[in-house]
This record gives structure tokens, C-alpha cells and sequence, in this order.
């Protein structure tokens, strides 16, 4: 062509060009990612969280609670000195969050304020560390147990709970420690004389060389190992009730251990049917909403004795008993069925006797007026319809605490355990009431910003 611009080097011979083989491909063009480069991103933290996220309807509920018992103990007061403590909302509604998210480690949670954005959300820019969240889980037991019963008197209020059926059962839920840290009496002993003469090396290391860079090391290393001597102390003082276990059982009592690390976790067999330490959570459902209107936790691995206390329990909390109480066969002793007669209507399936021809309906001449009658309902057709309620209800909700993480324990000691147990039956109601009585989560209002069609 006439217009053709001449190109660079058109003097150069042209390569030879071999027939048989085939020009190789041009390399693709493709966008790498650039993870150096910088960003700018303006945004508020309430737009981190659509309407409707669970950690809304979690604060949509704390936002309406009495929370004046967990506020006693803080002593930074307006126009006082004193480092200002964080509300005790942040800290309830970071728990139960995390409950139903399956969290239960403290340094877990911690991690996750920073990195996380409903974590971040329900801090609203306020720092916290592991060492708050598990004090605060620690120490309020009591207000838990309070903000339990607020929480059924509310749904009760609403007409959500009436209390007609109650379903009971417990779980076995894997203590803290190790099999291998259960000793005997002797042993015992001897830890604890080891445990304080190293006490008092400690000490008088500290004594000798009081400016020694290492002297803030020392002192945590003589906290440790007193730390170690009260928790042996604890398990020498818990022999004699495990012995008496023991001898109930017909085996000899000197044969009882205890552990070193949790002396009130107990060896029981768990539902695979090994024995690992562990406590036994109970709870108490009602089994028309599936709201918890019961928690306990025991130390014995045996359910027998606990239905009378449970009884106790849910009319205090309630201001009065279930209509009819569900448990399993693990639950009806007498002496609990005639403890509870008085209050409620107790379904449990009766055991079957050894002598085929005997039926197990009908009532002993030993049989109390109480287990007379329980014999005998049992045997009608509307008490096995009513039963089956039972595991649709207490297995429901067990499931779902165990789906929620409450398979192994990651805190020491009966009061703390129960405290987890009653962070795991508060999470659950908050979940119930959304579902049941949503007015009570502030659906629509305030921060809570939770929409109807939530899940």
C-alpha cells in the first residue's frame, strides 16, 4: 500500500520458518491481586450489620434488662477517681453472642472483638481483654441466675409459657481435666507437702534478692504453685464424699480419687460409654414454647435424686410448679416421686420386673399412695401419648446446646461451670423469645434495628 509506514529493520532477512512446528501461544493477560496496595475505607460500625443479625436481636434483648446487680460492684463512680469500668451490657450481650455462636473461650472472644464485625458491632469501638470477659463471666452468677428468671416471668407475662408440660434431663458435659490428674489419699499428701516446700523456696528467693530482674517472674511462679496447693487442698478436702460414693456402691472407699486440677469435676460414664471427668447439667423445658425454665449443675454422674430439687427450682423461679413433669427412667426413685407428689404429676416409664408374669403397673403392697399412683397411670394409653413429648423436647434442647459447643468445659470449679450452663439457657431464650414474644427484643426499635422476618 502507498500509505504503508516503512518498519523498523526491513532490511533483516526473515527468520526461517520451519513447517512442523506450531508458533507458541501468546501469554494470557490476567489481573494479580495487589494485597500492599493501600485503601481507604469510611464506614460507621452500624452499618457492619444487616437487620436482622442475630448479634441485634442479642442486643435488642440486653438493652431491656435490669441490669443493676451487675453494676454494684463497679466503684468508678461519676466525678470520681478510677479508671472507667466497661458497661456490663457490652460484657452480657459479648457472651451470650458468643454462646450461640459456640464460643467459649475467653482469649477466643477477645481475638474475635478485633477481627470480627458483629463482635466489633456490639463493642461499639469499646476495648476489651480476656481477662475482663472471664472475670465478668466469673463473678455474676448469681445475677445470671436472676436475669433467667426475669427472662421466663417476662415470657410467662406474654402468654408464651404456661407451664403446663415440663420435660427434665440431663448432661454429661466433659470437665477441664485430665483423667490422668485424679490421685488417692497418699499421693495427694504428698503433692501437697511438695506444693509447699516450693512455696517457700519461692519465697525465700524473693526474700534474698528482692531487686532481681527476675523477681516479677518469681512471684508468678510462687502465685502458680499456690494456685496448685489450693486446688490439691480442695480435692483432699472432696475424698470423704467420694468415698461415700464409693462405699454405696460397694467398693472399697479407699479406692476414691481426686483431681488436681478441678477437684469437683467427677468421673462419670458419658453417653459413648467411656468415663472421662465431667459435671452433669441439668435443664428443665417447657415443652410447649421449648423455653428453659430450669438450670442446675450437680457433680454426681447419676440423675436419681435430681428431680425433686428441679421441682423446687422452677416453682421458686416461677412462682409455681409445672402441671406435669417428663423424665426419663434415670429420674423416678421413690422417694423423689412422693417428694414432688404434691406439686405435679410425674410421667416416667416404670421398670419392667425381672418375672415376665408380673405386671409392672400394678402397685406393691410397699408402694406409697404417691408411687401407687404413678404405677398405675403409667400403664394408660394418654400417659404414653403424653410421654412422648419427653424427647421431643428435653433431647431438642440438649442437642442444641451441644451444637452451641457445650461438649467439653473450658473453666474450673462448680460455680463457674454453672454459670456457662446458665449462659447457655439464657442464649437459648433469647432465641425463644424472638421467636415467641419479639416485643420483648425490641423488634424495630432502637439499636436493636431487627426485622421482622429475622432468622
Amino acid at each position: 500500500m502507498k500509505n504503508e509506514m516503512p518498519r523498523l529493520f526491513d532490511d533483516l532477512p526473515a527468520a526461517p520458518v520451519d513447517e512442523g512446528t506450531v508458533a507458541p501461544k501468546a501469554r494470557a493477560r490476567v489481573l494479580m491481586p495487589n494485597r500492599l496496595q493501600m485503601e481507604l475505607r469510611p464506614s460507621d460500625l452500624e452499618s457492619l450489620l444487616p437487620e436482622g443479625h442475630r448479634a441485634r436481636i442479642v442486643w435488642g434483648y440486653v438493652e431491656r434488662q435490669d441490669l443493676s446487680a451487675m453494676y454494684e460492684p463497679i466503684k468508678a463512680l461519676e466525678g470520681g477517681a478510677g479508671r472507667t469500668a466497661i458497661a456490663p451490657q457490652n460484657l452480657y450481650a459479648l457472651w451470650l453472642y458468643a454462646t450461640l455462636e459456640g464460643v467459649g473461650s475467653a482469649r477466643g472472644l477477645e481475638r474475635l472483638t478485633q477481627s470480627h464485625d458483629a463482635y466489633r458491632w456490639i463493642c461499639g469501638g469499646v476495648q476489651v481483654n480476656y481477662h475482663t470477659l472471664s472475670d465478668f463471666r466469673a463473678d455474676h452468677g448469681e445475677a445470671l441466675d436472676g436475669l433467667l428468671t426475669d427472662g421466663v416471668a417476662s415470657l410467662m407475662a406474654a402468654g408464651a409459657v404456661q407451664l403446663k408440660r415440663v420435660a427434665q434431663d440431663g448432661m454429661r458435659v466433659r470437665a477441664s481435666a485430665g483423667a490422668g490428674s485424679f490421685r488417692r489419699k497418699g499421693k495427694l499428701e504428698s503433692c501437697l507437702e511438695q506444693a509447699r516446700e516450693q512455696v517457700e523456696t519461692l519465697k525465700r528467693q524473693i526474700e534474698e534478692d528482692p531487686g532481681a530482674p527476675s523477681r516479677r517472674g518469681q512471684a508468678a511462679r510462687e502465685r502458680a504453685v499456690r494456685e496448685r496447693e489450693e486446688r490439691i487442698k480442695k480435692a483432699l478436702e472432696r475424698l470423704p464424699e467420694l468415698a461415700r460414693i464409693k462405699q454405696k456402691q460397694g467398693k472399697d472407699g479407699g479406692e476414691a480419687r481426686a483431681s488436681t486440677t478441678d477437684a469437683e469435676a467427677t468421673v462419670m460414664k458419658m453417653g459413648d460409654g467411656g468415663f472421662r471427668p465431667a459435671y452433669n447439667a441439668q435443664y428443665a423445658t417447657d415443652s410447649e414454647s421449648q423455653v428453659i425454665v430450669g438450670a442446675d449443675v450437680v457433680t454426681l454422674g447419676s440423675d436419681l435424686a435430681q428431680m425433686a430439687p428441679m421441682v423446687g427450682q422452677v416453682s421458686e423461679r416461677c412462682g409455681r410448679a409445672a402441671d406435669e413433669w417428663l423424665v426419663d427412667g434415670g429420674y423416678p426413685a421413690h422417694e423423689q416421686l412422693e417428694a414432688v407428689a404434691s406439686q405435679t404429676t410425674v410421667y416416667a416409664p416404670v421398670q419392667k420386673p425381672k418375672d415376665e408374669t408380673i405386671d409392672p403397673h400394678a402397685p406393691k403392697a410397699s408402694d406409697s399412695e404417691a408411687v401407687a399412683s404413678w404405677r398405675v397411670r403409667m400403664g394408660t394409653e394418654q400417659a404414653k401419648s403424653i410421654y412422648k413429648e419427653r424427647a421431643a423436647t428435653a433431647e431438642c434442647v440438649n442437642a442444641q446446646a451441644r451444637n452451641r459447643g457445650l461438649t467439653r468445659l473450658q473453666v474450673r470449679g462448680l460455680a463457674k461451670v454453672k454459670n456457662v450452663v446458665l449462659l447457655f439457657a439464657l442464649a437459648h431464650n433469647v432465641m425463644r423469645m424472638f421467636a415467641l414474644a419479639p416485643e420483648l427484643v425490641g423488634i424495630g426499635t432502637g439499636a436493636s434495628s431487627v426485622a421482622k422476618l429475622a432468622t
